[in-house]
């Protein structure tokens, strides 16, 4: 039997030893933060939904009442401000930038409220504002935990 065709001990060992390796590395993935690319994505990702969400719900079609047109294209203009804001919270480390972006979604909430209370529109169901969020991808990868709301 010619040389090549023997097993060689090291090889082997290597080749087990890396499939032994990729299977506790795929297990651990879960542990393991994403790079800051894939955090970017994310953010870019929620971002866009946000966008797009947000001028589809303006391009409403007019209704011939000018306060009901008002509101109607207000109202997801403020709503996609929410969604940016919220998305930040999940992503974003800037304690300034995280503070503003609770007063954002509190603020354009109030808003909407309010703009729907002066047209006589009911109100959605009282929730929590998401001034908080889970722990971000952003924060596990640079070992942050989630941030407290303040009051």
């Amino acid at each position: 039997m010619s040389s090549r065709l023997k097993p060689r001990p090291r090889a082997l060992l290597f080749a087990v030893l890396t499939l032994i390796s990729s299977i506790g590395a795929h297990a651990a993935f879960a542990q393991q933060p994403p790079p800051q690319a894939d955090v970017e994505q994310a953010f870019l990702a929620e971002n866009d939904v946000a966008m797009t969400r947000m001028m589809d719900g303006m391009a409403s079609k007019p209704s011939g009442n000018i306060d009901q047109d008002f509101v109607a294209m207000m109202a997801p203009h403020h709503q996609g401000a929410i969604d940016m804001a919220v998305a930040y919270l999940r992503y974003g480390q800037n304690e300034q930038l995280r503070r503003i972006a609770q007063e954002i979604i509190v603020a354009q909430q109030q808003e909407i409220a309010a703009m729907r209370l002066a047209l006589g529109q009911p109100l959605p169901p009282s929730a929590p504002a998401p001034t908080t969020t889970a722990p971000s991808l952003h924060a596990a990868h640079h070992g942050h935990t989630t941030h407290p709301q303040e009051d």
